[in-house]
Formats: structure tokens, sequence, C-alpha cells
């Protein structure tokens, strides 16, 4: 039996400052880190209901994304199961409501993987800008280590590149 294919999913538009972060996490996660065959790494960016055939392909899905929860700004977050559709229905952004078209798609083809969302409160995700506040990319490494941790939780392997 091969190994389930867990995907790890950046989404976020990084010119609206902290709504890049779930990118930025992915760029970094990218640089300094290598993994096994069956773990991908996607930049999701904005594309919302196109992301259905990339999320289709895995079993398990780590989401990264900042997360408008009500919350005070640089709050940590992990959203998973019933959780994600309640969440997102709360109205956070657009890329959010298509993230969750997609997933719903996924059911209907019967193809859902397991998601888990990790993020972060955003500070700002209004004006424009491709800086992340000084607040959240300090949260930006608790969220990669996040991210680790689901998938030691899979047990998918990853290694930290010497650069």
């Amino acid at each position: 039996m091969s190994a389930s294919h867990v995907m790890i999913l950046g989404v976020g538009n990084i010119l609206l400052s902290d709504e890049g972060v779930g990118i930025r996490v992915i760029e970094y996660l990218d640089k300094h880190y290598e993994f096994a065959d069956n773990v991908s790494v996607i930049d999701g960016g904005v594309l919302g209901i196109n992301l259905m055939g990339v999320i289709s392909e895995a079993d398990h899905l780590i989401v990264v994304d900042a997360i408008r929860n009500g919350g005070n700004a640089g709050d940590l977050y992990r959203i998973a199961g019933d959780a994600i559709p309640e969440r997102i229905r709360a109205k956070n952004s657009l890329h959010q409501i298509d993230f969750l078209e997609a997933l719903t798609l996924c059911q209907a083809l019967d193809k859902v993987p397991e998601t888990v969302i990790v993020g972060v409160e955003p500070v700002d995700i209004e004006t424009v800008s491709i800086e992340l506040t000084p607040l959240i990319r300090d949260r930006v490494q608790p969220v990669i280590e996040m991210v680790l941790k689901e998938l030691d939780r899979l047990n998918a392997r990853y290694t930290q590149r010497s650069l």
C-alpha cells in the first residue's frame, strides 16, 4: 500500500498584508524543508474553486490561512472536522468561500481529504501591501511549527534543508 498523499496548501492574497500569511508560510516551508514524495506543498493563492482538482488528489489536507475567528490579532487556530464549514460560513474572505465550495464539490465527488486548517488571526487584511504586519510576521514561525506538528501526526516525513 502506498503512503497516503498529504497536501500542505497555503491560501490567501499576498497583496493584502496579513491576508498573505498562508502563502508566506508555504514559501518558507518550500525554501527551508524537503518533504517525502507523498507530501506536496502548494501555493493556492486565490485560486478558490479552481483548487478542487488539486485538493481532490489529497488524502490529507493541511490548509494554512489567515483566520478571522473573533479572537485577538495573533491568536493561533487549528480547525478540523465539522468546525470547518461552520467557521468558513462565518464569512471570512472571498477565497475562503471559494475554498468551501471546492471542498463541497469534492464531497459531491466523494473524494474529500481529511482537512485541518491552521492559521492566525490577522491584524490587517485590507491594506494593499505585500508586507505582513509585524505581529503576524512574528507568528509565521509558530504557524510553521503547527504545520510540522500536523505532518508528524500523519507520519509524513520531512527534513530541514541546510541553507
